[in-house]
């Protein structure tokens, strides 16, 4: 599993962004793929995973109501939609596959390297 970030940027509160995460090795459809994010000076913090084919997700319950991952399999490819861009938003946003042991995963094993959001009011 080799995870890739895209899609941070710049952004006005109220806007909306969508990040891709996409993995360059052969196994990504057999992953639970979850979103974390970090601000500077701050902890990392669980966004939201989905379940390896799709048909299951589990948000934290600040995001609820403002964020979306799904995936494609056929595309390695998972994605984080968010709404309502907040300034408090602001931070380097991760994607990360965790095991299919328990749902939602304790583990992740593999994480990408990280975009950057930055929110501005």
């Amino acid at each position: 599993v080799q995870l890739q970030a895209s899609g941070g940027g710049q952004v006005q509160a109220g806007g909306s962004l969508r990040l891709s995460c996409v993995d360059s090795g052969r196994t990504f459809s057999t992953w639970n793929m979850a979103w974390f994010r970090q601000a500077a000076g701050k902890e990392r913090e669980f966004i939201g995973v989905i379940s390896w084919a799709g048909r299951n997700t589990h948000y934290a319950d600040f995001m609820k109501g403002r964020v979306s991952i799904n995936r494609d399999n056929g595309k390695n490819t998972v994605y984080l939609q968010i709404n309502n861009l907040k300034p408090e938003d602001t931070g380097t946003y991760y994607c990360a596959a965790g095991d299919l042991n328990t749902w939602p995963p304790h583990q992740y094993d593999y994480w990408g390297q990280g975009t950057q959001v930055t929110v501005s009011s």
